[in-house]
């Protein structure tokens, strides 16, 4: 989910010779069910973590697994009368910056509807026990026109304060790349949030 702003740095050095290799050599998503990890602890509880400083670093990886870019990112995390907003900014090795800004509305069943500005449509989010996962369409602006992505987030809690994060990139429903990223919240930062 979070370390998808920076998905379009890592697709403009694909080509799609890489891809027509990919769609040979790749599949689609596993069945895995977020509901298997509702007995997994420490609960995700989204409105808990995702409040407040965070930080997030990370790889990106291209179609045959090489690390290609290394990022950081501060995040804000705010929450209003249930609806979450996380605000992102990155840092990536080359200096590149980039801004995402995401809405969680909740929808019910321990689920969230997802928007930001470079999602097509609206993404789905549900949570249980220790796992949140996200499906969504990223509109990826290459210099030759966009293009639109299929991500799956699927975010582990591993501990109070840490979440891992894996992102797969499908294009045509095959793998082209993967995101992994460490979410470390800042519990002892000062409440950006607090409203006056």
């Amino acid at each position: 989910m979070f370390s998808t702003s920076m998905l379009w740095g890592a697709v403009r050095r694909l080509r799609y010779p890489a891809i027509a290799i990919a769609l040979v050599l790749s599949s689609g998503c596993g069945s895995v069910q977020v509901e298997q990890y509702s007995d997994n602890r420490p609960e995700f509880a989204p409105e808990e973590f995702f409040d407040g400083a965070l930080t997030a670093h990370g790889i990106v990886k291209d179609w045959q697994g090489q690390a290609i870019r290394y990022f950081n990112a501060d995040i804000l995390a705010c929450w209003n009368g249930g609806v979450g907003t996380l605000d992102e900014d990155f840092i990536f090795d080359d200096g590149e910056a980039q801004k995402r800004v995401w809405t969680l509305t909740p929808n019910g069943n321990q689920g969230y509807t997802a928007t930001a500005g470079d999602v097509v449509g609206s993404g789905q989010a549900r949570w249980a026990g220790n796992a949140l996962f996200l499906d969504y369409v990223l509109r990826v602006e290459l210099e030759d026109g966009a293009i639109d992505l299929r991500i799956d987030d699927r975010m582990y809690r591993v501990s109070e304060n840490v979440v891992i994060n894996q992102s797969s990139m499908e294009k045509f429903g095959f793998g082209v790349g993967d995101i992994l990223l460490t979410i470390i919240r800042q519990p002892n930062t000062e409440d950006l949030c607090a409203t006056d």
